[in-house]
Parts: C-alpha cells; sequence; structure tokens
C-alpha cells in the first residue's frame, strides 16, 4: 500500500540532504530527538516546515520544497495534458475543452493558470490550516515537472494561492518558455 508519510519524510530528506547534509536532514524531518517520528500527519507537517522555515532562506525553502514533489497521479494528469495539446494551436485553445476547465486550466490575459477547489495533496488531508505556503511549494515543483513534460520545454512556476494557508482556492501560474505549438 501507498505509505504518502513515508514517501514525504523520503523526498523531503533527500532534498534538504541535496542542498545541505544528512545531519541536517535528519533533524528538519526526524526533529532534533527523533521524536517527530510519533508525531501524526498534522503536527509533523507543521513541525517540520517550522524547522525548515527556521535552518534555511525563503529561496533554499522553495527549491527544496519544489523537490518533494511525489509523483502522485502524475502519469494520469500527463496524459490529459499532452491530448490537450495534440489537439490546440495556442494556450486559449488549450485551456478551452471541458476536460481542460475541469482540471482547472485557464487562460487570463494569454497566460495560463491551473486553479483547484479543494487541496490536492494527500498529506494535508488532515491539517486545518498551515501559517505559511512552505509546505505548498512541493505542488510548485509537481506541476514544473508535469508541464515540462507535456510541453517539452522549460516551465516556472508560481503559487499565489493556497487553501491551506487561509486562501479561498489553491491557485498556480504556469509560464512556458519556448512552447511551440507545431
Amino acid at each position: 500500500m501507498f505509505d504518502i508519510r513515508k514517501t514525504q519524510e523520503r523526498v523531503l530528506f533527500d532534498a534538504i540532504s541535496n542542498r545541505s547534509d544528512l545531519k541536517t536532514a535528519e533533524e528538519i524531518v526526524y526533529g532534533y530527538d527523533g521524536l517527530a517520528r510519533d508525531e501524526s500527519n498534522p503536527t509533523w507537517v507543521k513541525s517540520t516546515m517550522h524547522r525548515l522555515e527556521n535552518k534555511f532562506d525563503f529561496n533554499t525553502i522553495k527549491q527544496i520544497r519544489m523537490d518533494c514533489q511525489c509523483g502522485y497521479g502524475m502519469e494520469q494528469k500527463l496524459t490529459l495534458l499532452q491530448k490537450l495539446k495534440s489537439s490546440a494551436s495556442n494556450l486559449e485553445d488549450f485551456v478551452h475543452s471541458d476536460e481542460a476547465k475541469k482540471a482547472g486550466l485557464f487562460c487570463r490575459e494569454g497566460e495560463l493558470y491551473l486553479q483547484f477547489f479543494f487541496c490536492p495533496c494527500p498529506m494535508l488531508a488532515d491539517v486545518d490550516q498551515l501559517e505559511s505556503k512552505t509546505w505548498c511549494q512541493c505542488t510548485t515543483g509537481y506541476s514544473k515537472v508535469l508541464f515540462e513534460k507535456a510541453f517539452g520545454c522549460d516551465v516556472d512556476v508560481n503559487l499565489l494561492k493556497s487553501i491551506k494557508s487561509g486562501d479561498d482556492i489553491c491557485l498556480m501560474k504556469i509560464i512556458p518558455n519556448g512552447l511551440s505549438w507545431e
């Protein structure tokens, strides 16, 4: 069975150790005394993000969290995006179908956005509210990988809103760099 907590611990540990060292990764993921291993998922998410925010600057935190995307459900979403792209000649066409709208895709003033009216992260299912958007930066990494595969170009993703940090929706701006519709 898929254990989201173990997956999140592993990807976060790897992301931190890649930008720091094993000791720092262990302290952030499992707590300074190792007691975080016994925390409930909501408590672990919050305490781990506090430890991460106390150790690194914002840009490093964002990169670490972007590297934490677990790939959960990626193939299904990638298939949809590739299908949408194959029948489009520009971004407006890409988001025009009911399927695209149902997936949360839309364009505003020629720019691509992805929105959710619910938090799609299975790890946050029991979390009431987060104090920051730190945890949610993993979705920017996930979306970056997803859209880069679908579009075949470099993509930047900016997290604009997060339900779990108090916003009414989750909203990301997707910025494809060098996208070709040929």
